[in-house]
């Protein structure tokens, strides 16, 4: 199963009223998989009458695939279910860490990488899709800080993760442009040496920035619009890779429906565009 190389949302119950009344023209929905691993319940009610008009992606944010603990079985389980109830066509979780020695850190925390980080996640993705059954995405991080120790760029980790794993990748054009603002580097000589050809999906969001004495700090705060600079790196993006199916995701200061959608037709004007030149 695949995506469809459409613009897509991310799912909110409060946006459920609009969405039954609009029948919006959307590609797909995303759901984050800890907010659906109750039984049941009205948030699953919505889910599952959504379900039948739309793809789902269903996006992992707690298994905490870079961190030294091994993977959560009962966590797992959970995400298996999940799967298996709604069969979506997309599963995905970050290059982060989230856990350690079971405490929670409610974050996405950036890692080293290093040899012996890589060979970790390998074995976590191993693990990972085999209980699933499925192939899974992994994403690019919105990072802060860099490691001293990591000797591997993160473009050739995770080139190198998914050559070992057939991981496929999440391309996270936000998080690419935060990320390298943050640590004063270009975001066009980023994304030329991304492995394109393995991103299944692509994410956009909006940031916040703040001003330091060093300069510019930008955090990920799902929180607003797509920035300009981001929306003219996904056109330069998609004009490479043709469409691929592109979410905006809002999470926080949670706009009205049609606010989001206004988002939404622009990231589909922007790969009808890219369609209509790899064809000419």
């Amino acid at each position: 199963m695949r995506l469809p190389a459409k613009p897509g949302l991310g799912f909110k119950p409060e946006h459920y009223p609009a969405i039954a009344e609009t029948k919006p023209d959307l590609g797909f929905f995303e759901i984050h998989a800890e907010n659906y691993m109750g039984a049941g319940g009205m948030p699953h009610a919505m889910l599952e009458r959504l379900r039948q008009d739309y793809a789902i992606s269903i996006h992992g944010v707690g298994l905490s695939i870079g961190g030294p603990d091994p993977l959560d079985t009962d966590h797992l389980d959970r995400l298996s279910a999940l799967c298996a109830r709604y069969e979506p066509e997309s599963f995905s979780e970050h290059l982060a860490w989230a856990s350690h020695n079971g405490i929670w850190m409610h974050d996405l925390l950036p890692l080293p990488y290093t040899r012996e980080t890589l060979n970790l996640i390998c074995d976590h993705i191993d693990q990972l899709q085999t209980h699933l059954g499925r192939q899974v995405l992994l994403e690019n991080p919105a990072t802060y800080l860099l490691f001293e120790e990591s000797d591997i760029p993160e473009t050739a980790f995770l080139a190198e993760i998914s050559a070992r794993t057939g991981y496929g990748l999440l391309l996270d054009v936000n998080n690419v442009f935060v990320s390298c603002v943050n640590h004063r580097s270009d975001p066009r000589g980023y994304l030329a040496r991304f492995p394109l050809e393995k991103v299944g999906e692509i994410h956009l969001a909006g940031h916040e920035e703040e001003e330091l004495p060093s300069g510019p700090l930008l955090i990920d705060s799902h929180g607003r619009s797509v920035a300009e600079p981001v929306w003219a790196l996904f056109a330069e993006t998609v004009s490479k890779t043709g469409p691929v199916a592109s979410l905006i995701e809002w999470d926080n200061d949670l706009p009205d429906f049609a606010t989001l959608m206004a988002e939404a037709e622009r990231a589909g004007g922007i790969l009808a565009g890219a369609s209509h030149a790899l064809a000419s």
